[in-house]
């Protein structure tokens, strides 16, 4: 889950401009995206793109409402600063890579069917690279998210889960049913509650 390869074959540009135009096309051509995208072993900016995503989430919450800075520093500003430290370097890896265990698990699960010998096995399915560099780009949404508007954050949770399951589907080879079912747990635990769609959702309801 954390190996890397020096020269995947495929996967995404590098750099600012390659984590611009995987945004963007995550979120217009999702299907495309997931096909061409995502490369067995290019862990390294699905990584970049989930912690990018995670701090514009935080950055855009402190900014919308600045009670929610923690008093670590001596400023306001200074403790956004770190706490933005803190969510890139330790936050957003280990949410990523917690959600992916989770997800590991319902891949293996959905990919269960019945043999010609009337057992049990596995269908063919990707790797555990392309399932979390998956969940990273189906995070992309929540980049807008920041604001405490509880519709938006829903509507964000709502959108990364469709891409989750498009994403799963492409990258797994599943059909409808079994990528939606290999998608609800990991996006539970990662863009629901991770994003605190889940709190939103209970203010409106």
């Amino acid at each position: 889950m954390t190996t890397w390869i020096e020269n995947p074959e495929g996967g995404r540009d590098r750099g600012p401009r390659g984590l611009a135009r995987a945004w963007v096309e995550v979120l217009v051509r999702p299907a495309r995206f997931f096909r061409h995208g995502v490369s067995p072993g290019d862990q390294a900016p699905g990584l970049t793109f989930a912690i990018v995503v995670a701090a514009a989430f935080t950055g855009g919450w402190m900014v919308a409402d600045p009670a929610v800075i923690p008093s670590i520093a001596g400023s306001n500003l200074a403790s956004a600063a770190v706490t933005l430290l803190i969510v890139a370097v330790l936050g957003a890896p280990v949410g990523l890579h917690l959600t992916a265990v989770t997800a590991v698990l319902s891949v293996i699960l959905a990919s269960l069917r019945r043999t010609e010998s009337g057992g049990i096995g596995f269908g063919d399915r990707g790797g555990v690279s392309e399932t979390v560099q998956t969940i990273a780009y189906a995070s992309a949404p929540f980049a807008l998210a920041g604001p405490p508007i509880p519709a938006v954050r829903i509507a964000c949770a709502i959108y990364a889960t469709a891409l989750l399951v498009v994403g799963f589907r492409t990258v797994h080879g599943f059909s409808w049913v079994r990528a939606v079912l290999a998608s609800i747990p990991p996006a539970l635990i990662g863009f629901w509650v991770g994003y605190r769609a889940l709190a939103s959702l209970r203010i409106v309801f």
